[in-house]
């Protein structure tokens, strides 16, 4: 439960999928699909390859695509992987309709996708393609917990083939997609930073980016760079959710030509991603420009901006870089036209690529560094309303580095590349910038009240590093710079407003012990997780942040503080703030502070509770001046009939004075 203090924007609610605790699969929806014709006759059987896992709209949802040689009515068939019997999939199965088309001359045979929905948490789940008697080798994935805390990771410009040896290219990044999920196994999304390959339709190159096999057990996010978007193979290999396709969103404006485009996004457990085809900048090309985009990023916060605690952006080209491409004119652009609506829509962070070495920015403000102060490298960072951080990864393969350019004389705030005044070998815009010629990739830790940003080593100078075998510098001890120690680590703690944020969360309505946690930093009220009593409701239990009051008036006239609280929310779950209590107290003796009379929660009395203004504590006329704080116990009783859920709400606090 989270006391936020925005102002909520109305708009279409995001459908969670009840959860429970068991692992066998029911009423998964069958997403039928069409254009697809069934053979007349029968066919020779179909080569089926490229099968990525994909992923879905949210927690809920995979997608599955792949290629085939034929053009033939396939199927996805999904199973909880112990039901499988000696590797067969059981009889009753879930089956979705793939639907598809013809590729590319170049790339040859057809592309075919469907989309798994209805998945159960804490399943471990197996999945084939193709049809009765052609079925593909089966593959495995596992969900986890649907809400709650979880770690992502990021992966910069694989970019296979751009070295000039696909061998060593393609060994770079298994190695780095092994070093990264055997570090975290959990880790719930691998998300994209584009350029996938060197060459847009080169099938050799998009074959050895697929050849991992962890990229059919964990949902990869893709997106789209520069050396992806001039062919079809890009949108042929991958089935994105929520994807919008028209022609402003195209560099070219012509969704039907030989290019690939869009933008989508999607909702997982508390982020709402969305990722941008950031190739299409200017309109002068025929496409929308950044106008398109910054319209569609609004129109997507606007709309579902309420049902995710963090909003993360994912483009390709960095408009916040050190090296190569920090300079470019169009990037100039995008860092022009990008950041004010970025801050103004409180997006919290966005992840880039492109310029192949590591940064992070300062926290970025309307294209300003937002705190002058801040320092380089600082590990903890606070962002107020508006502060954005920006991060661009190195690259996850080790085809191809671009070493860290000089800043200029050309300013430092809007599209200008000078000096950080605090640390002049850098940029103005960067905290930290990295290039060793080592292969790296970026983990991100979504927490409660905080995002935690890691850069980590996935290699070292060794082989396979094909950038450095064929005769680049290196700079790297492994004694002190091993696999998986950090170039960088930041928590970025974000503002809550003016009033106080509350946070509970609610199990599963089930027998046995849950433990709960508070974590009030920075503002958050955590009530930790509810415990189940009597077998008819959960209650949960905190401490508001203490309020200083001072009065020092001349007049000794009267003052009270008083609250009340809104309901609480997940998404579109919600229970009513009547259930919350509290029993205000005087901490700290002055200013004539009396506390509040007790509140219980309306689920003892069937009272309103907290859900109306009740006083925190006050003063009469008269009182002497001076110090007062005022603190509450706080007390939570909700009926067992509320759905399992992070929930939020709005705790807000009036002092009223004659």
């Amino acid at each position: 439960m989270k006391l936020s203090t925005s102002t909520q924007t109305s708009g279409p609610v995001r459908r969670r999928v009840a959860t429970g605790v068991t692992a066998v699969v029911l009423g998964l929806t069958v997403a039928f699909g069409g254009g697809l014709a069934s053979p007349a006759a029968a066919a020779e059987p179909a080569t089926l390859t490229g099968i990525i896992l994909g992923v879905g709209a949210n927690e809920s949802q995979r997608t599955v695509t792949w290629y085939s040689s034929a053009d033939t009515a396939q199927q996805l068939q999904v199973a909880p992987t112990a039901e499988l019997v000696n590797g067969g999939f059981p009889a009753g199965a879930a089956t979705f309709d793939a639907i598809g088309g013809a590729n590319i001359a170049t790339s040859g045979g057809f592309n075919r996708h469907a989309t798994i929905t209805g998945l159960k948490e804490h399943t471990a789940y197996s999945y084939r393609v193709g049809t009765e008697g052609n079925w593909s080798s089966a593959y495995s994935f596992k969900t986890q917990d649907f809400e709650g805390d979880y770690d992502f990771l990021f992966y910069g410009d694989p970019q296979i083939g751009s070295s000039g040896d696909l061998a060593k290219d393609q060994a770079g990044w298994q190695d780095t997609v092994d070093v990264s999920l055997t570090a975290n196994p959990n880790a719930e999304l691998l998300v994209s930073g584009g350029d996938q390959v060197e060459s847009a339709n080169n099938e050799s190159q998009w074959n050895s980016f697929l050849a991992p096999d962890k990229l059919r057990q964990y949902p990869w996010a893709a997106t789209i760079g520069n050396h992806d978007v001039g062919g079809k193979a890009y949108e042929q290999h991958f089935s994105t959710p929520n994807t919008d396709r028209s022609g402003p969103l195209y560099s070219n404006g012509n969704p039907a030509s030989n290019t690939s485009g869009g933008d989508y996004w999607y909702i997982y457990k508390d982020v709402l991603f969305i990722d941008l085809n950031s190739n299409s900048y200017a309109t002068s090309q025929g496409g929308g420009g950044d106008a398109a985009h910054i319209k569609y990023v609004s129109d997507v916060i606007n709309q579902h901006g309420t049902e995710a605690k963090w909003k993360v952006l994912v483009y390709h080209h960095s408009i916040y870089s050190p090296a190569d491409h920090a300079k470019d004119s169009d990037n100039k652009v995008r860092r022009v036209d990008f950041p004010t609506t970025f801050s103004k829509l409180g997006v919290d962070l966005v992840l880039q690529g492109h310029d192949h070495s590591y940064s992070r920015s300062y926290l970025i403000k309307n294209g300003e560094k937002a705190n002058p102060a801040e320092q380089p490298g600082a590990a903890d960072v606070y962002p107020g309303p508006g502060g954005v951080l920006y991060v661009t990864a190195n690259s996850a393969s080790g085809s191809k580095y671009y070493d860290i350019t000089q800043p200029d004389s050309s300013g430092t705030s809007g599209a200008g590349n000078g000096a950080d005044p605090l640390n002049p070998d850098s940029y103005w815009y960067n905290s930290v910038q990295n290039q060793e010629h080592v292969r790296t990739y970026v983990k991100v830790q979504v927490r409660n009240d905080k995002l935690v940003v890691e850069n980590v080593r996935s290699g070292t100078c060794a082989a396979p590093n094909a950038a450095v075998e064929r005769g680049n510098w290196c700079n790297n001890t492994p004694a002190d710079q091993p696999v998986g120690s950090l170039v960088d680590k930041v928590s970025v703690h974000p503002y809550h407003g003016d009033s106080q944020d509350l946070q509970v969360n609610v199990p599963n309505a089930a027998p046995g012990e849950f433990g709960w946690t508070i974590d009030g930093y920075n503002g958050l009220v955590d009530l930790g997780t509810a415990e189940e009593r009597d077998g008819n409701h959960f209650e949960a239990d905190g401490k508001i942040n203490p309020i200083v009051v001072s009065d020092s008036r001349r007049s000794l006239a009267p003052w009270s503080i008083s609250a009340n609280v809104g309901d609480f929310k997940d998404a579109d779950k919600t229970f009513s703030g009547s259930y919350l209590g509290w029993t205000p107290r005087v901490l700290v003796a002055g200013a004539g502070a009396k506390a509040g009379a007790p509140v219980v929660s309306g689920f003892d009395d069937q009272g309103k509770g907290l859900s109306v203004s009740r006083g925190l504590g006050s003063a009469e006329q008269g009182h002497a001046r001076g110090t007062a704080k005022l603190g509450s116990d706080l007390d939570l009783k909700i009926p067992d009939s509320v759905e399992k859920g992070g929930y939020r709400a709005t705790l807000t606090i009036t002092a009223l004075s004659s």
